[in-house]
């Protein structure tokens, strides 16, 4: 097992590059599970439902009028689903990549009067999540 360090994380939103400004991402699956316990069962039993997932993205406000977080994302809030690429280990080929329809359901900025002002961004999955190899 080797251990991999997350400064190399790449994140990207509807094509553009998000990780000169992010700082954590978290990317989210989940599925749902359905009660099918039937009589005479001493313990419950499910059945696999539909998959489901989120991803989170914080970092670092930047003002740049047209490629900053804000400028990026504020469009993106409530539209259609866009495609989100996301690549923990970073790009390069054989590294993993996950590429899924997303619907940004919120952003955020926090101003602390003692600190740099930051963002967040909430994402929605659509459909399927891709894992493959890069090329």
């Amino acid at each position: 097992m080797t251990f991999v360090h997350g400064k190399n994380t790449f994140v990207s939103i509807d094509g553009d590059n998000l990780s000169q400004y992010a700082t954590n991402v978290q990317f989210n699956r989940s599925a749902e599970s359905h009660d099918v316990t039937t009589f005479g069962k001493n313990s419950k039993v499910y059945a696999s439902g539909l998959k489901d997932g989120t991803t989170t993205i914080q970092g670092i406000y930047d003002n740049t009028v047209s490629t900053g977080p804000g400028a990026i994302l504020r469009p993106l809030v409530g539209g259609a689903a866009v495609p989100l690429i996301y690549q923990p280990e970073g790009t390069g080929t054989g590294r993993p990549e996950s590429e899924v329809d997303v619907i940004v359901t919120a952003y955020e900025e926090t101003a602390p009067v003692a600190d740099m002002v930051t963002w967040s961004a909430t994402l929605q999955h659509s459909d399927d999540v891709a894992d493959d190899a890069q090329v």
